[in-house]
């Protein structure tokens, strides 16, 4: 019963309370509530306390599999890599060999940049489960981040296929691998379309997938795919957003906002709401009622501080800059994310324990808290979030080679984004805007093409800031010289 009163706390959104409630379980009844204990730590960044529980439960008993598994995973959340490494091998020498443990391994692997242990890691989740969508996906990321074309990514994807092709996550898998690994949308729709119809497969994963791919070239058929995504999952806000997104595409800018303002009611508005909801109005050429067209307001760009320890800013950058290059361990763009043509850190930057690292968050503070000072409050949705304080939510470096760029798009999990610029590449100097941070053009066409609403040029040390609902790109560049950058999302606290 104690169980159930703290789920239903979480679920409506008090993880305090529901802790609270587990934490006064009687010792008789304590063993009942620690994974859901965990994962309420977990959800509340509380990872040490989280870690404790389950190194006790290790301790208890130091011969079960479920243990170290466990252990092992969280260590791996909290970018613990090499304990995790060995925790993982502790499960397996008490007996352990099932696919989820190959695949905390394997992400524990890929970490400390032991790449070629990490694909064996997958391989072998994969043989122990064909159509493990998790394994298979990440199996084909690797593959292709390590510089692999899309026939050496796809292969995994297509041999699972070949045991489940109705599997809604493997297809999903493969839309990914066709629609990132740079072919053309129209090819990979039909691919996915076909596979998916020959396997009966029925998933809103799956139309979402279609939709995406077709909105690039027919978003009349993305309204169908999205249509059918509604039907097989209601309840998701994912399929309306889709859905709206194709009606802005096709010019139908009355009819994105009935679903637009059913879903702006939330207490905190998925961040894609409020990027349609200004795309909307621009569409309709009005301003955007919510104010999400204050280019003036909500963005800003700051030079960051020189942290202590640095005599200043440009020996900080250089420093800076040799400790992230030696954090790119790749040579593709990851798949699913904006990136084209250039490399993205694997690891959370914030985990990372090196100094010039560890200080750019001092460098950053007094810009962000600057910033949100100048942002104050209101009623917009993204001031009336500002608390004045703030918590990372993620931080990672691109490394941009020239013709790389970014799509455009926009942070489902963050409050405000950011840019900051390491190293630049001369030709952001030529007066064509390469390489300049673009803001506020949707990543999909419409009746009437709309321009970005803002640049900024990229400089050494430049802190750009901007709402993560705020459609962001980069201009493609030419020339023989990279650009660095470092990138996070905020949240309020």
């Amino acid at each position: 019963m104690r169980l159930q009163r703290a789920q239903a706390l979480a679920q409506q959104g008090d993880l305090a309370g529901a802790l609270a409630e587990l934490e006064q379980a009687p010792p008789a009844k304590r063993a009942g509530v620690l994974s859901f204990q965990v994962d309420l730590l977990k959800a509340m960044e509380r990872f040490e306390d989280a870690l404790a529980i389950r190194r006790e439960q290790v301790q208890a008993a130091p011969n079960s599999v479920a243990a170290r598994h466990n252990l092992a995973a969280l260590l791996g959340d909290m970018g613990r890599n090499a304990e995790a490494v060995e925790t993982a091998h502790q499960a397996f020498a008490n007996g352990g060999d099932a696919p989820e443990t190959w695949l905390v391994l394997a992400r524990a692997l890929s970490g400390c940049a032991r790449l070629d242990e990490a694909e064996d890691a997958y391989r072998r989740a994969v043989e122990r489960r064909p159509a493990y969508g998790e394994a298979v996906r990440e199996l084909a990321q690797l593959i292709w981040m390590r510089g692999g074309d899309v026939g050496a990514a796809r292969a995994p994807v297509v041999k699972a296929l070949a045991t489940a092709p109705g599997d809604g996550d493997l297809l999903t898998c493969l839309a990914l691998v066709l629609m990132y690994g740079g072919g053309d949308p129209r090819e990979a729709w039909a691919e996915l379309t076909q596979r998916a119809k020959a396997g009966g497969a029925r998933s809103a994963s799956v139309e979402l997938a279609a939709g995406q791919l077709a909105l690039t070239f027919d978003p009349a058929l993305a309204i169908g795919h999205a249509r059918r995504a509604t039907e097989l999952a209601p309840q998701t806000i994912d399929s309306w957003i889709s859905l709206a997104e194709a009606l802005v595409a096709t010019g139908d800018a009355d009819g994105a906002f009935e679903i637009l303002d059913q879903l702006s009611g939330a207490p905190v508005v998925h961040q894609k709401v409020l990027a349609l909801h200004a795309t909307a109005s621009r569409v309709k050429g009005q301003a955007d009622a919510l104010g999400l067209d204050d280019m003036d307001g909500l963005v800003s760009a700051q030079t960051i501080d020189t942290p202590p320890g640095w005599n200043d800013l440009g020996a900080y950058l250089a420093d800076l800059q040799a400790a992230l290059l030696a954090q790119h361990a790749y040579q593709n763009h990851p798949l699913g994310q904006s990136l084209r043509h250039g490399t993205q850190t694997p690891v959370d930057l914030t985990l990372v324990d090196d100094p010039a690292i560890r200080a750019f968050f001092t460098a950053i503070d007094g810009p962000i808290r600057r910033h949100l000072a100048r942002l104050g409050q209101g009623g917009d949705p993204v001031r009336r979030r500002n608390s004045g304080d703030y918590r990372l939510n993620g931080c990672w470096s691109v490394r941009l080679a020239p013709g790389g760029f970014h799509e455009h798009h926009i942070h489902p999990k963050g409050w405000y984004s950011s840019a900051c610029y390491i190293d630049v590449p001369p030709v952001v100097e030529a007066g064509g805007r390469e390489g300049w941070l673009a803001l506020g053009q949707p990543p999909f066409p419409t009746p009437q093409p709309l321009e970005p609403l803002r640049y900024e040029k990229p400089e050494p040390g430049k802190l750009a800031l901007f709402p993560s609902c705020l459609w962001h790109g980069t201009v493609p560049f030419t020339g023989d010289q990279p650009r660095l950058s470092v990138a996070f999302d905020i949240v309020p606290v």
